[in-house]
């Protein structure tokens, strides 16, 4: 026995080393690829692309579990807040709105809006710190669903108010009749910036080309940047550039500006601030910046080298701005000026059109939503403006994020003076109501409440009184 159980030691033993044999070498470190054999890559590989599919698993159980949270249509009763906006303005709105119990709908894509679309860290909101503008709409999207706040995933088409409740027309709706109806309507679809339309500009958003000098200019103090655009918010954007930046050079298409004459005079004798007149942009140019590493002179000749360079290896990073192409519209010549980052500054389109017609706009800026006095009210009743969409002058998220809030509280006001609450629990309640009233007045309501235990057990009580009493009797005895 002690013979076979060594035998059998030896054979699982060997069976151990074959197998460890057999297996694919597994990478020492990250930093080891360029020593690497093909063997060793192509393990390294297998191993990525697992995790690249464990991740997207991952990813789906979120969608799952956030699917959890979306709005049911077809319910009994109508909505008492819908927010049109996923953006600062509309989350902090429905953060209000849900903790006051008001169970909000906010309506919006899953991506989009100018917080959404920054890549870089947002440094100019108070108490956030180390995170990009996803991460902030994350956690205001989270902060919502924790207090009750519902969402639904789609484009807003249309408003119909001929009648109450409103009705909210998005792109699934209009083609299955089964709009969101709604008693009152935050509307927080921002504003757009206008982009030139170039070649590199959509490619490098995040690497150097932005749309707001206030949130992204600190990241390239003491480098050289370019403004694009002759009206108020060029010259802003050039003057609040030029307070960190090495240079700026403004383009503009015209030889004269468009802003007040006030900030024209004041970019026009600023010694950091190059004016180019009579230009536009044509393309904005870009490049890798690489990492090199020299620590492979002496490498070995059976080592793979995937990107087969002799004597270097190079890793590819995001491209960021090199430069732009400046083209003079009268004498059509093409000049390259080497540059950081790219401000672009011809203005923002509020969001608005499927407004138009339903609510008054500024009168002196189009497109914005006109708002009463220092409420977030419109023009019509139970619907409310929050964020850029009646913002042309500040356009900050932290301001976004504070008229979302004073719109969610004159809704909250609004439905309270209009007498409308939670018409839901107050059907209930009436149904309980009138429940328990059917049951009081019915004609078994005398046996119900005079039911007698003892009676219907066969007169029993009547013996019980006899024995106490004769237990009574015996006791003075």
């Amino acid at each position: 026995n002690n013979n076979n159980n060594n035998n059998n030691n030896n054979q699982e033993s060997s069976t151990k080393s074959n197998t460890k044999k057999t297996q694919p070498p597994q990478m020492a470190a990250v930093a080891n690829l360029h020593l690497a054999t093909k063997e060793e890559l192509l393990a390294e590989l297998e191993q990525r692309q697992d995790a690249e599919m464990e991740a997207a698993i991952e990813n789906e159980d979120d969608d799952d579990a956030e699917f959890q949270h979306g709005w049911i249509s077809g319910g009994d009763f109508p909505e008492r807040v819908t927010v049109i906006g996923g953006g600062p303005a509309g989350l902090s709105a429905a953060i209000y709105a849900a903790r006051a119990g008001l169970t909000p709908v906010v309506v919006a894509p899953p991506l989009g809006g100018q917080l959404q679309g920054k890549g870089v860290d947002v440094e100019n909101y108070p108490g956030l710190e180390d995170i990009t503008g996803p991460g902030v709409v994350s956690k205001m999207r989270d902060q919502a669903i924790q207090f009750g706040a519902v969402f639904e995933s789609e484009t807003v088409l249309a408003i119909d108010i001929s009648q109450t409740p409103y009705k909210v027309i998005t792109n699934s709706s209009s083609s299955s009749s089964t709009p969101i109806q709604t008693h009152s309507i935050i509307v927080a679809t921002g504003a757009e910036s206008n982009w030139l339309g170039i070649p590199g500009e959509y490619e490098l958003r995040g690497g150097g080309v932005s749309s707001c000098a206030t949130c992204d200019g600190a990241l390239y103090a003491g480098q050289h940047v370019v403004v694009v655009g002759g009206g108020d918010t060029a010259m802003e954007d050039a003057l609040v550039l030029a307070r960190t930046s090495q240079s700026v050079t403004l383009v503009h298409r015209r030889d004269t500006f468009r802003a007040s004459k006030v900030l024209a005079q004041r970019v026009m004798e600023h010694p950091s601030i190059h004016i180019q007149w009579n230009t536009i942009v044509t393309e904005i140019k870009g490049n890798s910046p690489q990492v090199v590493d020299d620590n492979r002179k002496d490498e070995e000749e059976d080592n793979v080298d995937l990107d087969n360079v002799d004597s270097t290896t190079t890793t590819t990073t995001p491209q960021v701005v090199s430069g732009v192409v400046l083209q003079n519209i009268e004498t059509k010549d093409e000049t390259i000026l080497p540059c950081h980052a790219v401000f672009v500054a011809i203005g923002h389109t509020p969001t608005t059109s499927f407004l138009e017609g339903i609510v008054d706009f500024d009168p002196d800026h189009p497109g914005y939503v006109l708002t009463q006095g220092k409420s977030t009210r419109t023009s019509v009743p139970g619907i409310f403006a929050a964020g850029d969409v009646s913002d042309s002058v500040y356009r900050q998220a932290i301001t976004s994020a504070g008229s979302g809030a004073a719109a969610a509280l004159d809704a909250e006001r609004w439905l309270s003076e209009e007498g409308l609450g939670n018409e839901a629990q107050e059907f209930e309640a009436e149904l309980l109501a009138e429940l328990l009233n059917d049951s009081i007045n019915s004609p078994e309501k005398e046996e119900m409440y005079y039911y007698n235990a003892y009676e219907s057990a066969g007169g029993r009580m009547e013996n019980m009184k006899e024995s106490l009493g004769t237990a009574a009797a015996a006791a003075e005895l």
